[in-house]
């Protein structure tokens, strides 16, 4: 099923053009002049039909709320309703007037992103190298050298714990076998939050042996339920389905089994450590990043499920990092997590940190290396990387994906406050 293409804009004769009102010297006038928004529309038009359905939005309006929601690290909601209030924003989306109603739901941002996937949302990180390029603030020999990282992506649930993991999934069931109009023999919810709320208290009180029983309580609870769904439910469709088999993998994993289940709605989460002294374990997904080695563009971004070493992420980043930008990586500085030359990719050199022997233009090259962190530290805190709210692992890409391009175009706006563009004011 695809989504007829957009209509063409309607006639603005008669009103007051944005571009007559705004201060070209504004960083977002002369971003929205510096993109070539055209490569939206060829690439992403795939996704659109031409005679069938109701016609869509335009494909500027939706990558600029994109870029903006990432820029500014903001909701789906609060970008949509920012947009109404602000000019600048408008205009760099492609309104040539000022608009008075809001331009969509917040809900057509997600089913934009389900449509176009991870590889379309990729076109938008590539634009902002181009752009970047187009400018000259990326040469491409800073492409032959890269600094290479992982960090941790954490998505958007509570901590796991055992009780409240049995909790959410017996009230999942009940909430199942309501829609089903299945008749359970006992539901527990008065003897479920009552249990839930005892053994929080006993925890925080260091009762141990107490809590412990309460959770066992929990865990019974949850059995009772899903037996009797299992022997008395008819026929299901794939996503119950799977909830009781969610249901069922919780209520037998034990403390020490690998690949556990750490949440109900988001069944992808895995049990991360990085050797934080501050926080011992991470529940989300890993994700690489790949940096310019001088100017710390980040020139490859993605997430890798199943909590990879370190090194077996290098291949798959470089080859990222040629595909948008067309160029061959030569170097390669990394940490000691990246140890173990079979995971290095071919006809790439790799620095790895504490190395001896080497020139003083490695020296200095991999002492560079510790550039990324900061990279990182701000793309978590500042467009989006910190915490994850999109669903499932395809979601875990396309917003790594698009943090990456909150930092680029973060790049772009401060070199252009500092030096204006004269061939962009129009």
């Amino acid at each position: 099923m695809k989504w007829r293409k957009p209509k063409t804009p309607t006639s603005t004769t008669g009103a007051m053009l944005l571009r007559d009102l705004l201060d070209k010297k504004h960083p977002l006038y002369q971003l929205a002049a510096a993109i070539d928004w055209q490569v939206f529309e060829d690439k992403l038009g795939t996704f659109y039909a031409e005679e069938i359905g109701r016609p869509a939005l335009p494909i500027r309006l939706l990558v600029g709320l994109h870029y903006l929601k990432h820029l500014y690290n903001l909701s789906d909601e609060v970008v949509v309703a920012s947009w109404l209030e602000n000019p600048y924003w408008q205009y760099f989306c492609g309104e040539e007037v000022f608009q008075h109603r809001l331009p969509c739901s917040s809900t057509t941002l997600v089913k934009w992103r389900q449509r176009i996937g991870a590889e379309g949302i990729e076109n938008l990180l590539k634009e902002t190298l181009d752009t970047a390029r187009r400018q000259q603030l990326l040469p491409d020999k800073e492409v032959e050298r890269v600094i290479a990282d992982t960090t941790v992506q954490e998505k958007a649930i509570a901590f796991p714990t055992d009780a409240r993991l049995y909790h959410k999934a017996r009230r999942a069931l009940v909430r199942l076998a309501r829609q089903l109009s299945f008749s359970l023999r006992q539901s527990f919810e008065r003897l479920g939050k009552k249990a839930l709320w005892n053994q929080s208290r006993y925890g925080a009180a260091r009762q141990m042996k107490r809590a412990g029983k309460e959770t066992r309580k929990l865990r019974t609870y949850l059995g009772r339920v899903l037996r009797n769904m299992e022997r008395f439910c008819g026929p299901l469709k794939a996503r119950q389905a799977k909830l009781l088999e969610l249901s069922r993998r919780l209520f037998e994993q034990q403390r020490n089994d690998r690949g556990k289940l750490y949440s109900v709605h988001a069944s992808e989460v895995e049990c991360i450590s990085k050797g934080k002294a501050h926080k011992r374990y991470e529940f989300g997904c890993k994700v690489r990043v790949m940096t310019t080695n001088k100017s710390n563009w980040i020139v490859g971004i993605d997430a890798e499920s199943g909590n990879p070493y370190d090194g077996a992420t290098l291949k798959p980043g470089v080859k990222q990092v040629e595909r948008l930008t067309g160029l061959k990586v030569k170097e390669v500085y990394v940490d000691k997590g990246y140890r173990g030359s079979e995971y290095h990719p071919e006809g790439v050199q790799v620095y790895i940190s504490g190395r001896r022997n080497l020139g003083a233009r490695l020296k200095k090259m991999l002492k560079r290396r510790a550039a990324i962190e900061p990279v990182i530290g701000h793309t978590k805190h500042e467009h989006g990387l910190e915490r994850n709210h999109l669903l499932g692992r395809v979601g875990d890409r396309i917003n790594a994906m698009l943090s990456g391009c909150g930092w680029n175009l973060r790049k772009l706006w401060r070199e252009l406050v500092a030096n204006p563009r004269p061939s962009l004011i129009t």
